[in-house]
C-alpha cells in the first residue's frame, strides 16, 4: 500500500510536469495554447512565415526528438501502451528506467510540434516506468513488480485526465489483463493520491468542457445500436490503417531512424497545412464537434484526416498515444452520424452531440476491446451520466463487432507483428513451448455420476489428486468435481428447501478445455483460473489424459536444455 501510494504520487506529479512541456512546446512551435481550435492563424513568434510554419514545425520537432529516442530509449517510439502489456506478460514488469525521461520529452515535443497523438500512451509508459523503477530499487518480487507497474498505469490516467476510475480499469483489463481485490486495492490507492495531485494543479473539473444531453425517445436506442456496430468496424480499420501506413514508412525509408521523424515531418505538415484541426491532440475541435458546429461532410472529413494524420505521425518515428485519436474518430462519426439520423428522423433521432459522445466510447471499445474502460472514462471525461444506458450498449457491440473482424486490438497488433503473443511463452522460457501431450500424465480413474458425495469425498481423498473426472453411465464426460466443493456440499446443512447435490454428477462442473495438442503456455493459464488441482486432456472424442502443474514441470526434464544434451551424447 505504501509503495502504491509513492507511486501514484510520482505518476501524479510526473502527469503535471509532462502536460506542463505539451503547453509549452506547443506555445513554442505554435503560439497558441492549442492551434488545433486556431485555425488557419499565424504563429506570432514568426508572423514573417505566415501560416506555413506548419511546414517547419514537425521538421524541427523531429530533429530534436529523433535523436533522442534513437540514442536514449528505442522503446520510447510510438504509443508506448503494448510496450507496458509486454513488459507486464512476459518481464517481470521490468521497464527501462530511462523511458520515463525520454517519453516525456519525445512526446511533449511530437505533440507540441504537431504530431497528431495523444498523450494517454506517454503518460501510461511514464508511469509505469516509474512503478518499475521503485520496484527495483526496494527489490519486490515479480508478482509485486508487475502491480507496481499497473499503479503507475492508473495513477498516469488518472491524473491526465481527473479520471481516478478510469485509471483503476484501465491498468486492470488492458495492463494486468486481470481483476483480483489486491490489484484493486493497490490501484486505487495510486489512482486516487494522483488524482488528487492532478487536482491540485488543473482543478476538479470534467475534462471536456460539453452541454449536457439526453435521450428523449426509447426508438434512439437502436440508432446507438447501429452506431455501436459501425463504431467497432472504424476502430479496426483504424487500427489497420495505422500499422498499413506504419508499414509503408518502414518500406520506404533506408536512412538513419533518427532522422526519419524529420524527413517524415515533411509529409505530416503539408497535411496540416491543408487541415489544421489535426494538429496536437485536437480537443478543442472535439468539443466543437460534440457541440454541433460542424457540418456533415466536414466531420467526415475530420474523421478520415485524424486517421491519417495519426497513421503518419506514429509511421514516421513520433512519440505519442492512440487514446485521443480513437476518442476524436468517435466524434466525429458520432456526430456525423447524428446530425444525418436527425435530418431524417427529426422528431425521434435527438440531439447530435449524444451520438458524438456514445461514438467515441465505441470507436475507443473497438480498437482496444476494453469495454469497461470506455464505459468509464467517457463517463468521467464528460460527466455525463445521463447516456449511460446507450453508451454501454453501443461499446459492448462495437466489441463484439471488433472481435468478429479481427483477432487483435490497437495494442496487441503492434506487439504480433513482431513476433510476440502476450498469451504464449517468452522467447526463451523454458516452459510453455511445448505441446501438452508431452507433459500430461495418465487418466486418473473417473468417478461415476450417480456416486454419493461421502463414498465421492473417500475416492477423492485417496486418489492423491485435488480433482477428478466425472462420468455418466453411458462413459460421457460431465466435467470435473473437486475436493473443495465436495467438502462445501457436506458441510452445508440439510434442508428440505434448498435441495442440496447428493451425487457426483451434480456437482459436476465443466472447467476451461484443454487439447492434447495444444501450447503448454495456453494450457497453464486455463490450469491456473481452474478449480481444483488438475484438468483433464480431450482428444477429439475422448478424454486422453490429465494435466497438473507438477506434469508440466516434470515435462522440463523431457524436453529441456539438459535432456537434450544427455540424448545427444548418448
Amino acid at each position: 500500500m505504501v509503495l502504491a501510494l509513492v507511486v501514484g504520487a510520482g505518476a501524479g506529479l510526473g502527469s503535471i510536469a509532462f502536460r506542463r512541456l505539451i503547453t509549452t512546446f506547443t506555445h513554442l512551435f505554435s503560439g497558441h495554447a492549442d492551434y488545433a481550435g486556431a485555425g488557419h492563424a499565424a504563429n506570432p513568434h514568426v508572423p514573417w512565415l505566415g501560416v506555413y510554419f506548419v511546414l517547419l514545425a514537425p521538421i524541427v520537432g523531429g530533429l530534436l526528438y529523433g535523436p533522442v529516442v534513437d540514442r536514449f530509449a528505442k522503446e520510447a517510439r510510438g504509443h508506448g501502451v503494448p510496450e507496458v502489456m509486454l513488459a507486464v506478460a512476459q518481464r517481470g514488469g521490468r521497464i527501462n528506467p530511462q523511458v520515463s525521461v525520454v517519453k516525456a520529452l519525445a512526446s511533449a515535443l511530437c505533440i507540441g510540434s504537431g504530431g497528431s497523438v495523444g498523450r494517454e500512451g506517454p503518460i501510461v509508459q511514464i508511469g509505469s516506468a516509474l512503478g518499475s523503477t521503485l520496484g527495483r530499487v526496494v527489490k519486490v518480487t515479480e508478482g509485486r513488480m508487475r502491480l507496481l507497474v499497473a499503479c503507475g498505469a492508473a495513477g498516469g490516467i488518472a491524473a491526465t485526465f481527473n479520471a481516478p476510475l478510469a485509471g483503476v480499469f484501465f491498468s486492470m483489463e488492458l495492463i494486468l489483463g486481470a481483476f483480483t481485490a489486491e490489484a484493486f486495492g493497490a490501484t486505487v490507492i495510486s489512482s486516487v493520491v494522483a488524482c488528487a495531485i492532478g487536482r491540485a494543479a488543473f482543478g476538479d473539473t470534467a475534462f471536456l468542457a460539453l452541454p449536457p444531453f439526453h435521450v428523449d425517445h426509447v426508438a434512439q436506442f437502436g440508432l446507438f445500436a447501429v452506431l455501436g456496430v459501425a463504431a467497432g468496424a472504424v476502430g479496426v480499420g483504424f487500427t489497420r490503417i495505422l500499422y498499413w501506413i506504419e508499414d509503408a514508412c518502414d518500406w520506404i525509408w533506408r536512412g538513419p531512424e533518427w532522422l526519419r521523424p524529420a524527413a517524415g515531418g515533411i509529409l505530416l505538415g503539408a497535411l496540416l497545412l491543408a487541415l489544421p484541426q489535426m494538429y496536437g491532440v485536437g480537443y478543442p475541435v472535439l468539443e466543437n464537434a460534440v457541440k454541433g458546429s460542424y457540418v456533415v461532410g466536414f466531420l467526415l472529413l475530420l474523421l478520415v484526416g485524424k486517421i491519417l494524420a495519426t497513421s503518419l505521425t506514429i509511421g514516421i518515428g513520433g512519440s505519442g498515444g492512440v487514446f485521443a485519436p480513437s476518442l476524436f474518430i468517435g466524434a466525429m462519426l458520432g456526430a456525423a452520424y447524428g446530425s444525418a439520423a436527425h435530418g431524417l428522423l427529426p422528431g425521434t433521432a435527438g440531439s447530435a452531440g449524444a451520438y458524438a459522445l456514445v461514438g467515441m466510447g465505441a470507436v475507443f471499445a473497438g480498437s482496444s476491446r476494453a469495454p469497461i474502460t470506455a464505459v468509464v472514462i467517457l463517463f468521467e471525461l464528460t460527466g455525463q451520466y445521463t447516456i449511460i444506458l446507450p453508451l454501454m450498449l453501443a461499446v459492448v457491440l462495437a466489441t463484439a463487432t471488433s472481435h468478429l473482424l479481427s483477432r487483435d486490438t490497437v495494442y496487441t497488433l503492434k506487439l504480433r507483428r513482431r513476433g510476440i503473443d502476450l498469451h504464449a511463452p517468452a522467447r526463451g522460457a523454458a516452459l510453455g513451448s511445448q505441446q501438452v501431450v508431452t507433459a500430461m500424465e495418465e487418466l486418473p480413474a473417473p468417478i461415476p455420476a450417480h456416486t454419493g458425495l461421502r463414498q465421492a469425498a473417500r475416492t477423492l481423498g485417496l486418489s492423491g489428486h485435488g480433482a477428478l473426472p466425472v462420468l455418466d453411465s453411458d462413459g460421457r464426460y460431465l466435467g470435473t468435481l473437486t475436493a473443495r466443493a465436495v467438502a462445501e456440499a457436506l458441510a452445508t446443512p440439510v434442508s428440505d428447501d434448498s435441495g442440496p447435490p447428493h451425487t457426483a454428477g451434480e456437482l459436476a462442473e465443466l472447467p476451461p478445455r484443454i487439447t492434447a495438442d495444444m501450447s503448454l503456455a495456453t494450457a497453464l493459464h486455463s490450469l491456473v483460473t481452474a478449480p481444483g488441482t488438475g484438468l483433464p486432456v480431450h482428444d477429439e472424442t475422448r478424454l486422453v489424459g490429465w494435466l497438473t502443474h507438477q506434469s508440466a514441470l516434470r515435462s522440463l526434464h523431457t524436453t529441456g536444455p539438459a535432456a537434450r544434451a544427455d540424448t545427444s551424447s548418448a
